[in-house]
């Protein structure tokens, strides 16, 4: 008996091993797809916002724009009657403005609407939308919502989403963003939506919209590609990430070299952590890359250069700095409406002739904006001025939608702590905490500097 299962034994090894062999051959396949599939996982996890598509060079995205500014100004000489090409030229001009914060291009967009709209007054939307898009730029809300009605679209509810926030309308703001992406969600769309989740204090879902929108991106979305990404940039920082935030401000710079909203966020992030003089150098990039032609960004740079300057003890060249932010915001009062800013600048300076004048030019933005940042700005001057109880009773405003930002809560405590409300103050500053763990004196400190999401 032995020897029979002997020999079977012997008989069966080869076709054993064959068997181990044929699994071996099949599992191989399936195991390298699989570890595979976890490298490539991996390096996502470690570059989640990397950008896979086409890069641009420094200065690309305006030559290309340069170049279709042109073929539009050719077909205008060649039909000058054409209402149609002076539309699409306006939208053009805008799309410079954007890409390069250069306020005359607003100019030029807003003339080349209105000479299309007088040759073609009728079934023109894109000629009413690019007036609606230089009255937002000009802070015109009002008007921007009206024409914006008037030419239906995916355009004009991206209009009424960005005009309602900032005239605090946030539930009509929200409605036009669900509205938008209603049907197919874009990168755009999915943007827009982050915004109003903002505003609602929906930070977690905004940054599932960010990165739901980051994941669809296509080729020829780079200005909504770098956007997207600088708005989560900004939700990070706000949340004390900052790391989070370097990468994704870092990588939207590698995407286009010359963006300013990336450069000026990092520039924040370098204040916030006492790097002054790498914000410095950020802030003087940002000077080369424009060619000294007025942007709508300068007034930022010129007082986060004052603001490194005073944090570095070099008092006279904070004062220079701040001297020529004050004057290009007051060149700009005229044309793009900047008291907000210019208000937030001068409260900087505790005299009171200038808290005096911060307080009155927020009380006239009151009338064409109420968002957070506006409420916040006019608590703050109301409080220079000794009013305590109306600036409790702005900020209880601010807060109305309960939007999630750790400056805001930090200044309803202080307010709250004047008056002698203690409890409630100490309410606030762990509010605060939460929002941001990393909220701290230094952290106060680059308060106001961000571009791209309003408040802190």
């Amino acid at each position: 008996m032995k020897a029979i299962n002997c020999e079977k034994s012997k008989n069966s090894t080869p076709e054993a091993v064959k068997r181990l062999w044929l699994l071996f051959l099949m599992v191989l396949p399936v195991a390298s797809f699989g570890l595979g599939l976890y490298l490539i996982e991996r390096t996502r996890s470690d570059r989640p916002y990397q950008y896979n598509l086409v890069r641009s060079s420094s200065g690309t995205v305006t030559l290309e724009l340069g170049r279709e500014i042109s073929f539009y100004q050719q077909r205008i000489r060649q039909n000058p009657d054409g209402g149609l090409d002076r539309a699409s030229l306006a939208t053009a001009y805008l799309k410079m403005a954007r890409a390069s914060g250069d306020v005359s291009w607003y100019l030029m967009a807003e003339q080349a609407a209105q000479e299309s709209l007088a040759k073609l007054p009728f079934d023109n939307q894109e000629a009413v939308l690019a007036l609606a898009k230089v009255n937002e730029a000009r802070h015109n809300f009002a008007q921007a919502i009206q024409l914006a009605q008037k030419a239906p679209s995916d355009s004009a509810l991206g209009i009424l989403v960005t005009s309602n926030l900032a005239i605090g309308k946030v539930d009509k703001a929200n409605q036009a963003a669900e509205a938008l992406v209603k049907g197919v969600p874009t990168l755009g769309s999915l943007t827009l939506h982050a915004l109003a989740k903002v505003a609602q204090g929906k930070d977690k879902e905004a940054m599932q919209n960010l990165q739901q929108a980051i994941a669809i991106e296509e080729p020829g979305e780079t200005g909504s590609s770098v956007w997207a990404r600088t708005l989560l940039g900004r939700l990070y920082y706000k949340q004390g990430q900052l790391e989070q935030a370097r990468t994704l401000y870092q990588e939207v710079l590698k995407i286009t070299p010359q963006y300013a909203p990336a450069l000026l966020n990092q520039a924040q992030l370098e204040i916030r952590l006492g790097n002054y003089q790498a914000a410095e150098k950020l802030y003087s990039q940002f000077f080369q890359l424009v060619n000294k032609s007025p942007t709508v960004y300068d007034h930022v740079v010129l007082r986060g250069m004052a603001r490194a300057q005073e944090l570095q003890g070099n008092f006279l060249a904070a004062k220079k700095w701040r001297s020529q932010a004050e004057a290009r915001l007051r060149e700009d009062l005229v044309g793009f409406g900047h008291r907000k800013e210019l208000a937030q600048l001068l409260l900087e300076d505790y005299r009171s002739e200038t808290v005096a004048e911060a307080l009155n030019l927020m009380q006239k933005e009151l009338g064409d904006r109420r968002d957070a940042e506006t409420l916040a700005t006019l608590a703050l001057a109301l409080s220079r001025s000794g009013r305590w109880q109306e600036a409790q009773q702005a900020m209880n405003q601010a807060r109305r939608w309960s939007i999630r930002d750790a400056g805001i809560f930090y200044q309803s405590g202080m307010i709250e702590r004047q008056l002698g409300n203690t409890s409630q103050a100490n309410k606030f500053f762990q509010l605060a905490q939460k929002i941001d763990p990393q909220f701290d004196a230094q952290a106060q400190k680059a308060l106001g500097l961000g571009v791209g999401l309003g408040v802190n």
